[in-house]
């Protein structure tokens, strides 16, 4: 290609100077006399006006790289976001059919919170960010439901220290943190949820007891990775993200809300 820019370049400067020596100045000299005399007159505009063409060239490019680039981001977030939701719901449906067994009195408050569940992940999180009490909401709702789940197994200490809810999050970013705990905690263990905001900084705190030699360490992993992706997406790393392993499985995240 640019091969062919320089011939063709090359034709249009002959060509030009050829026109502009016996058109307007009327030398009749030689093409050589010409080619000296007048060649530079030619080239000059040419160097221009290609300049131009090469810095559109160039602008346009990258606007194109950046446009693949956002569908590419866009796709593997709705990608991660899609290996959240089944979960969520999966989690509720048993909670919901073992206490139709057990005590349908409850269901129809359940169904109505898993209708809140349902409406938050299948609508307002498809936006980059959604309010903070709509988030608040859903985390409570997916709570209340692990609370009868777990019911005589695990204790859940579930506490939120919030100044303001006047803030934007992206969303479904702190379930997986509090999924994973119930999922991978032992029987009859604690499990200790500690929400943040203060002055637009949200800090979450998860903290369960675990079992190494019991857990699948992929099924351990893959949801917190996903996590950590999505952050690096959204965040551009603008964000604080720790696991912690010892007698505790620890996850601390820290965030500045919009």
């Amino acid at each position: 290609m640019y091969v062919l820019y320089v011939f063709v370049f090359a034709i249009i400067s002959f060509l030009a100077t050829q026109l502009y020596c016996n058109a307007f100045r009327r030398c009749s000299c030689s093409i050589m006399n010409c080619l000296s005399e007048y060649l530079w007159q030619s080239l000059v505009p040419l160097i221009f006006f290609s300049f131009i063409w090469v810095l559109y060239r160039y602008i346009d490019k990258q606007e194109e790289v950046e446009r693949v680039k956002k569908e590419h981001t866009e796709m593997e977030l709705k990608f991660l976001k899609s290996q959240i939701n089944p979960h969520v719901l999966f989690n509720n449906l048993n909670t919901i059919y073992s206490y139709s067994l057990e005590k349908p009195s409850e269901v129809p408050n359940m169904i109505l919170m898993l209708s809140d569940n349902l409406k938050h992940v299948l609508y307002e999180s498809n936006s980059k960010t959604i309010g903070l009490d709509k988030e608040l909401q859903f985390l409570d709702n997916y709570i209340k439901f692990q609370k009868i789940r777990t019911e005589g197994v695990k204790q859940i200490n579930y506490r939120l220290e919030i100044d303001s809810e006047q803030h934007e999050i992206a969303p479904l970013l702190l379930i997986t943190i509090i999924e994973n705990a119930f999922k991978h905690s032992t029987l009859n263990s604690d499990i200790d949820i500690l929400l943040k905001v203060n002055h637009g900084i949200l800090e979450c705190t998860c903290k369960n007891d675990y079992n190494p030699s019991t857990v699948n360490a992929h099924d351990f992993k893959i949801g917190l990775q996903n996590l950590e992706k999505r952050l690096q997406l959204i965040y551009n790393n603008n964000y604080e993200f720790t696991i912690t392993k010892s007698d505790n499985f620890i996850v601390y995240l820290k965030l500045e809300l919009v």
